[in-house]
């Protein structure tokens, strides 16, 4: 049993992983009492004879994970930091360890599903973009702010754009708040169009498209190609590294 733990930037994602499937999960935003929530539900977990951990964020947050997995389960973590080669996947950036953990992980994941040749896309605080090949390289990606984050960075360096209410996204928005959704939210759509155009012919032609993420499935309708939802990358890419590494 592999407690497996996904830190992202908006959230702190688990499960438990027997070797076949995840027996138990959870999650929790970063503004809730880490520390006392994980040790409340972790009190009534089995215990696992590992703990493996991806993370994009900060040594605290980091620490405090570690410090809850300590106490309930006398399990320090192993943080997988991003290599150059594994899994079958490679790695295109010069500095590998430049390239985020998540984005690797899930290439992994798509890898090892026999997705490839493929484009992968993770929409949630940012809009990662990434093109992996039927030989299991991958050949670089994009990174964008996620549509939420778009209108936040808006809303944060204009006076006026002030909307009342949460915006609808429509084909020709007349008001601000719906002006905003939709331009924020076409953006990131035709970005992901885009990415595909221009890698598909490094790809064969007709790569499959996945998309994942805590907006995929707001942002599935808004593209031209079809697409799969693939949730939960992060945690079965690093199922199967701790599968590998032993």
């Amino acid at each position: 049993m592999i407690l497996l733990l996904d830190l992202g930037n908006t959230r702190l994602k688990f499960a438990l992983y027997d070797g076949g499937d995840f027996t138990h999960r959870g999650a929790f935003g970063w503004d809730a009492d880490i520390a006392h929530e994980l040790a409340t539900l972790w009190a009534a977990w089995p215990r696992p004879d590992r703990v493996v951990g991806a993370s994009v964020v900060d040594g605290a947050r980091e620490t405090a994970v570690a410090v809850a997995a300590g106490k309930v389960f006398g399990r320090e973590p192993t943080w997988v930091r991003t290599p150059a080669e594994a899994c079958g996947v490679r790695n295109a950036y010069a500095e590998p360890q430049r390239l985020g953990v998540d984005r690797f992980l899930a290439l992994v994941d798509a890898w090892d599903a026999g997705r490839a040749p493929c484009v992968l896309a993770s929409v949630g605080t940012a809009l990662t973009l990434d093109a992996l090949d039927a030989e299991g390289r991958h050949l670089g990606g994009w990174i964008a702010p996620g549509p939420l984050l778009m209108q936040q960075s808006v809303l944060g360096a204009t006076v006026q754009v002030r909307p009342t209410q949460a915006g609808a996204v429509r084909d020709l928005a007349d008001n601000t708040a719906d002006g905003l959704a939709s331009g924020c939210w076409q953006a990131s759509a035709a970005l992901v169009d885009r990415f595909v155009r221009r890698a598909a012919p490094q790809l064969g032609g007709a790569p499959s498209i996945t998309l994942g993420g805590g907006d995929a499935e707001l942002l599935a309708p808004l593209l031209e190609h079809s697409v799969s939802i693939v949730p939960d990358a992060v945690l079965r890419g690093l199922a199967v590294w701790a599968r590998t590494h032993a």
